[in-house]
């Protein structure tokens, strides 16, 4: 096989996978999107920007991504640093910490609810103390905050792991001699910690936040299950769109509205956290 063809026949089965799995379905969903009753059109838009709960759920959306996803960042890196300093149990820590990467998103949003619903945890907890004298539906419209915190509290359980996994990696793939060399010059942790490790995990960095903020886009069962209808997403309107209202047009030009939120956040991380030119450690 000729040299210079190597490189493509081995990305071509990805390539393929791509094309036919989300190419194809995504010209599909934008013709969808754009086709009205006498061909292009932007209707189906206008139906949803004009619909009463779209801003309500890109408020709910964007607010909550803007809370979970930073808290998340800060945790990850703060395990991953405790981790990779550990001579013993490191793998046990390690695993412990990952299980919830194995839950659904849905199993972890009913893990939350027994918490936080009439007969759950919290109330027995609360009822036990005294604090109150008889069970709170704290799951209610009466308390939309105590909706927002729930869900907020099961996304960080649930998708720590995502970022720290990644976070750990690209940590052990600093060289060691960086640490030693500013231990010698008398470089405090905490400046060991920003002018190598914050550095040096650009690129890990990127990868991890581009990941999070996306699937945080794409948040749904775990609102469904604390929240319901009381606390609107893009997502859930996607869903009711597709499956309540059977306005499929819609539900697709939704889908590109939370799309091109993706694209818009992946271009600031990437600009943001880019590496410069000739930059050295």
């Amino acid at each position: 096989m000729n040299a210079r063809l190597l490189p493509y026949m081995l990305i071509l089965p990805v390539t393929l996978f791509l094309g036919v799995f989300f190419l194809y379905p995504f010209v599909l969903v934008a013709q969808q999107a754009f086709s009205g009753s006498d061909g292009f059109s932007m209707a189906n838009f206008r139906d949803v920007f004009s619909y009463w709960k779209f801003p309500i759920s890109l408020k709910n959306t964007l607010l909550l991504a803007a809370i979970v996803v930073p808290v998340q960042l800060a945790l990850s890196l703060l395990m991953a640093t405790m981790v990779s300093k550990m001579k013993k149990g490191r793998d046990l820590v390690l695993y412990v910490w990952t299980i919830p990467l194995g839950i659904s998103d849905l199993a972890a949003g009913i893990i939350w609810l027994a918490i936080f619903e009439q007969s759950g945890f919290l109330n027995s907890m609360m009822s036990g103390l005294g604090v109150i004298d008889q069970p709170v539906n704290f799951l209610s419209y009466q308390h939309p905050g105590v909706i927002f915190l729930a869900i907020a509290l099961a996304e960080i359980w649930r998708a720590t792991a995502i970022m720290l996994v990644i976070i750990v990696a690209g940590i052990g793939l600093i060289p060691k001699e960086y640490y030693e060399a500013a231990e010698v010059f008398g470089a405090s942790p905490w400046k060991r910690f920003t002018k190598i490790t914050l550095p040096m995990l650009r690129p890990s960095l990127q990868t991890a936040l581009i990941l999070r903020v996306v699937l945080a886009f794409e948040v749904f069962a775990v609102v469904a299950a604390l929240g319901g209808t009381l606390m609107p997403v893009l997502m859930g309107e996607i869903y009711a769109y597709q499956f309540d209202l059977l306005n499929s047009n819609a539900a697709a030009a939704l889908a590109l509205v939370v799309l091109a939120l993706s694209i818009a956040f992946t271009v600031i991380i990437l600009r943001v956290l880019r590496v410069p030119k000739g930059a050295s450690i």
